[in-house]
């Protein structure tokens, strides 16, 4: 695929979308301005990190910052994560070990445009087909009232949030910490943790059950990312988090 074919297929794009049921002013206002990103299709081409052995792997990721800094929030958003857990029975280290890889605690959600993003990856991807439903949940999100075009920014992939939502995950999962029926998890940090909780009792977590490889709940962080080095990170991470507190 080139870029040249772009905007022929953009276009082709939209009619199916309003084919679809979308409505035109939704499809407008987010796909009017989008643009193919190479930089986007570099990051899919030469993704790789996933094969690291695991003590290298975490390594990098749970720093002496991080786990200090993971303990900070353990104290700062103690009443919502502990009313949290008592809603969907997922523990607050667990949380916030999430929350910290996925986007060092809120300050890192990523600023690519969401909308060109998964436009790029849905035209010129290994996986084009699944972006492409991707990018049609985006444009659910706007309809639906969870956020504006301009305010759907996030990773390269198309992650939204704290705890980087596909949108289709997005939509299914996206709940208040208060259990209100609107959720924002690009600027709130307690609906971020919520929604990442709901997630993961809807795949099957067991409340007060372990959550290391060979326990109950070791599946389920395999469902947040199928990659096991990443799944045993969390984990671990959540531990050193519990040990932090418990100092």
């Amino acid at each position: 695929m080139t870029p040249d074919g772009f905007n022929a297929w953009l276009e082709g794009f939209k009619q199916e979308a309003e084919i679809g049921g979308m409505p035109p002013a939704v499809i407008d206002s987010a796909l009017s301005n989008v643009a193919y990103d190479p930089d986007v299709i570099a990051h899919d081409r030469r993704q790789g990190s996933f094969g690291q052995d695991f003590e290298s792997f975490a390594a990098k990721r749970v720093t002496g910052y991080r786990v200090r800094k993971g303990r900070q929030e353990l104290i700062a958003f103690a009443e919502p994560l502990e009313k949290i857990e008592k809603r969907f029975g997922v523990p607050a280290p667990v949380l916030v070990a999430i929350w910290g890889l996925e986007t060092e605690f809120g300050a890192g959600v990523g600023n690519y445009p969401t909308f060109s993003t998964l436009a790029t990856l849905a035209y010129d991807c290994r996986r084009a087909d699944q972006f492409r439903e991707e990018l049609i949940d985006a444009l659910k999100l706007v309809a639906r009232g969870d956020m504006q075009p301009e305010e759907m920014r996030g990773a390269w992939a198309g992650e939204l949030g704290q705890t980087q939502f596909m949108p289709s995950t997005y939509l299914k999962y996206a709940t208040s910490a208060d259990g209100g029926a609107i959720a924002n998890l690009v600027s709130n940090s307690a609906d971020a943790l919520a929604s990442a909780a709901n997630f993961l009792k809807a795949k099957g977590w067991k409340r007060g059950e372990g959550f290391h490889e060979g326990e109950p709940n070791y599946a389920v962080l395999l469902q947040w990312n199928a990659a096991p080095v990443y799944a045993k990170t969390i984990a671990y991470f959540a531990d050193r988090l519990a040990e932090s507190d418990a100092q």
